[in-house]
């Protein structure tokens, strides 16, 4: 197989302060990846496994696009719950490197070994996680750099327009890249949004109901459409006001208006906000900025399996 090797491969670690692999619970992965490989694997015969059998083969991961590697724990799961498999990485393979790879400049990443009908029937699964988990890494780590170039000290978050039955990788994601999850489902934190208001009849309304059964431990935030909106939201009790889709002019008059009155609120822009235009939001009072795109419209990174042979 003629590939370069990863001893001249540039390598930028991203600064974590802890393994962010510590945050996913054992039994919750499995269950997770189960299902994943549930949804691929055969209802009755897997004629493929058949014609290969169930000798002992390795396989080699390689990475082949640049972009933040993020997912590893993932990646390993799916061939534990295929059992007998083993994943060995080398020591280029570090969750949140920003590798420099490429078709022709090739990352060699790990090696996997176990019955080869159990490698080829994890291969597809594992590799659309970490394509997945680094896309969404990739972009975010991007979203942050940004920020820091310009000395913004905000957060850049994801939103709930995550993949279903993916949200655990993608918001595992962002945070691989640098960026703030957000609320991770329903039960997290209150969001009200627009529908929430209208059928409740008032924002007041909406929030002080809420405040009632959400106790102390969770926050409230609530969608704004104007200043008079996240004026009413503030003096309600929210936690977090979000305006939405503001022109980013018309956000920075009317944030600083809000946190002079209610500087304990968190103020979050969001509302088709991209990491091309999202500069033209960062503001000293804007304490938040959600983008959707995060884990809606990133690109995949490029990664093969191949038994080796």
């Amino acid at each position: 197989m003629s590939s370069t090797t990863n001893n001249n491969t540039k390598s930028t670690k991203i600064d974590q302060h802890a393994p962010l692999s510590s945050l996913l619970p054992p039994p919750q992965i499995y269950s997770v990846v189960s299902r994943w490989l549930e949804d691929d694997i055969p209802s009755h015969f897997d004629v493929g496994g058949h014609v290969v059998g169930n000798t002992m083969q390795t396989a080699q991961l390689w990475m082949k696009s640049p972009g933040v590697l993020a997912g590893l724990p993932f990646f390993e799961k799916v061939f534990d719950v295929c059992g007998g498999c083993t994943v060995n990485w080398e020591d280029v393979a570090q969750e949140g490197s920003k590798l420099d790879a490429s078709s022709s400049n090739k990352v060699l990443l790990a090696t996997v070994t176990g019955p080869v009908s159990h490698l080829l029937r994890g291969e597809r699964t594992a590799l659309n996680t970490l394509s997945r988990c680094s896309g969404v890494a990739t972009l975010s780590h991007q979203c942050k750099q940004i920020a820091v170039a310009r000395n913004w000290n905000g957060l850049i978050a994801g939103t709930r327009k995550t993949t279903p039955g993916f949200r655990l990788v993608e918001k595992y994601g962002l945070l691989v890249g640098g960026c703030a999850t957000h609320r991770l489902d329903l039960s997290q934190m209150v969001m009200l949004k627009d529908n929430h208001i209208w059928s409740a009849g008032s924002i007041t309304n909406a929030v002080k109901k809420a405040a009632t059964v959400s106790g102390f431990t969770q926050k409230i935030e609530v969608e704004c459409q104007s200043l008079e909106e996240a004026m009413e939201a503030a003096e309600a009790g929210a936690h977090i006001v979000m305006l939405d889709n503001f022109e980013p002019e018309k956000l920075k008059l009317d944030a600083a208006v809000l946190k002079k009155k209610y500087p304990h609120i968190i103020v979050e822009a969001s509302g088709g906000i991209t990491m091309e235009s999202m500069t033209d939001y960062f503001d000293e009072n804007v304490d938040v900025i959600s983008q959707g795109k995060l884990t809606q419209g990133y690109d995949c990174v490029d990664f093969s399996l191949k038994i080796v042979h």
